[in-house]
């Protein structure tokens, strides 16, 4: 019978994705699909030096602590261990990357980054030895990397982001010998299985063209810069919305994209290329989230992690580069960061200022309102693109930069954290103790709600035909949401993931020095502060409080009054 239930869930979800994904992953995982694949790879000789070039160009003016900053993480850089739990010398095609461990962080390690920075420092300080040791690291990743073996050879995005960063580390300097041959084997792999990529309707189909495109402006090949060309602007008339969303709706996501976007642009302009259009939508999107004091988004959906080309040192907790970096070459204008370190490396002039984020705003899955310093964001539907978290109808709610309604985070993706990817990680209603969407697998829900929008909020009805309508009022530090359900259910928890601190359990919500929190239902509510767990960050979890409300039917309402203090 469970074997049944799975099949018919497979074939939901095969429905929901439409006929082109379903196409793509099934022509990639056919036998002639995989054949050419590893034809197109077939083992090659290990490039050797040189690697690097014997000049860069000179430093911009900088602030004399970003100057310091640079120099002291580029002397703490070394080679150390590229590969994890994960054989360096198996074929990269077919290769298990989820038995050993978390492939994520060996990823994350083998994007070049340290290039990026060890030629920022070598600008600064070029009689100290920083170009040696980018071509000695850049020698020890190719000797220990043989050529489509391994796990730094499975992702053709990860290729791509290699190679768009070492594109970035060099500034217009040209390619030696060693980094050519490296450079061309990058481009080999990504153009060897296009159609994973296309098929994950996600940051893949943005990356590996930008990368292929990179691959064809360094080596000069105008084969590999049209073919990335074309997909890539395929890409994002498929996956950007003329509102800006992105198919993925992650804010960790949505600032890859961005910061992917915005280097490739960069890369295009240096090498004679027309400049694309100017489409601020997407960047508007970012800076509607984006905590100006702290650079802080909200955690919704994936969050990985990753800081690409941090050009700024401002790490994976701060988008506030990539937001000022992709304002100024994808809308030329600015996101109010002018003194951006990152935007001055690159050469980039501010423009005008963007326009002020609304009071009220709706895109595709997102409604947010802002009040003075309060803003919440809700995660509402219709779902066009695969859902990430079973997150429908949560709310975040932010004062300035504390993040006093929060969602749970990520966790990570091996192991699997599906207590926080699941409903209940997310400040929205559970029945019966069961998820929106059943879970198929780590990056595949079956079953998704039927959702759309209200006029103060959203509503959703899951595959039992439980119903939820959130309608929330901001009213200056005192805002309001109503939780109206209806369907078959028994029983229902509102949860409310409350930012950590001196929370205190009273007769109808919880009061601390951050807030209060009150509730009342039309029927019977039991109320708990349960000890709850968060992911602040890519692989850390730590605890936070849980305000719970559990409501029993015929209850029909809750109302949830937060109240701020001054």
């Amino acid at each position: 019978m469970e074997y049944v239930s799975k099949r018919l869930r497979i074939i939901d979800v095969a429905w929901r994705l439409g006929p082109r994904p379903v196409l793509l992953a099934a022509w990639d995982r056919s036998p002639l699909a995989r054949a050419l694949a590893r034809r197109a790879l077939a083992d090659a000789p290990v490039p050797h030096g040189p690697f690097w070039p014997e000049a860069l160009p000179s430093a911009p003016a900088l602030p004399a602590a970003h100057r310091a900053a640079v120099l002291a993480r580029a002397a703490a850089v070394s080679a150390g261990d590229w590969h994890g739990p994960f054989p360096a010398g198996a074929p990269a095609l077919g290769l298990d990357l989820f038995g050993p461990g978390d492939v994520r962080p060996v990823w994350e390690r083998n994007r070049w980054a340290e290039l990026v920075l060890l030629a920022q420092a070598a600008r600064l300080a070029p009689g100290r030895g920083f170009g040696r040791r980018a071509a000695a690291l850049l020698a020890d990743w190719a000797a220990r990397n043989p050529a489509f073996r391994g796990p730094n050879w499975a992702s053709a995005q990860e290729a791509a982001l290699r190679v768009l960063h070492l594109a970035l580390a060099l500034a217009g300097a040209p390619l030696p010998p060693g980094a050519r041959a490296l450079v061309r084997l990058h481009g080999r792999r990504i153009a060897a299985t296009p159609a994973y990529g296309m098929a994950q309707d996600n940051n893949h189909a943005i990356s590996e063209p930008a990368g292929l495109l990179a691959c064809g402006l360094l080596l000069g090949e105008p084969a590999w810069v049209a073919t990335g060309e074309r997909r890539l602007a395929a890409a994002r008339r498929r996956l950007v919305a003329a509102d800006g969303s992105f198919a993925q709706l992650s804010t960790g996501y949505h600032r890859l994209l961005l910061d992917v976007l915005a280097v490739t642009e960069w890369l295009r302009r240096r090498h004679g290329l027309a400049p694309t259009p100017p489409d601020p939508a997407p960047v508007a999107w970012l800076q509607r989230l984006v905590a100006a004091e702290t650079g802080a988004t909200p955690r919704l959906g994936h969050q990985d992690g990753s800081a690409f080309a941090d050009l700024s040192l401002a790490g994976p907790a701060d988008a506030r580069p990539s937001l000022e970096r992709a304002a100024r070459l994808l809308a030329g204008r600015s996101a109010g960061f002018e003194g951006d370190p990152g935007c001055a490396w690159m050469g980039l002039a501010a423009g005008p200022p963007l326009p002020a984020p609304e009071a009220a705003w709706t895109v595709q899955g997102l409604r947010g309102w802002r009040c003075g310093r309060v803003r919440a964001v809700l995660r509402t539907g219709p779902l066009r693109f695969r859902p990430a978290h079973a997150d429908l109808l949560h709310l975040d709610l932010w004062d300035g930069p504390l993040n006093l309604l929060r969602d749970g985070g990520t966790g990570s993706y091996n192991p699997w954290r599906a207590e926080l990817w699941a409903t209940a990680g997310h400040n929205t209603v559970e029945f019966d103790g069961a998820d929106q969407m059943p879970a198929l697998s780590r990056f595949l829900h079956a079953r998704w709600p039927e959702c759309g929008l209200l006029p103060e909020g959203g509503w959703l009805v899951d595959h039992r035909g439980n119903r939820q309508e959130r309608r929330v009022w901001p009213e200056g530090r005192r805002w309001r949401v109503e939780d109206r359900l209806a369907g078959p259910w028994r029983r229902a928890a509102l949860r409310w993931r409350l930012a950590p601190g001196d929370w205190r359990l009273a007769a109808d919500g919880v009061a601390g020095p951050l807030g209060r929190l009150r509730i009342t239902a039309d029927g019977p509510l039991a109320l708990t502060l349960d000890a709850g767990v968060e992911s602040p960050a890519y692989g850390v979890l730590r605890p936070v409080p849980v305000l719970v409300a559990r409501v029993t039917a015929p209850a029909r309402r809750v109302t949830t009054l937060v109240e701020i203090p001054e």
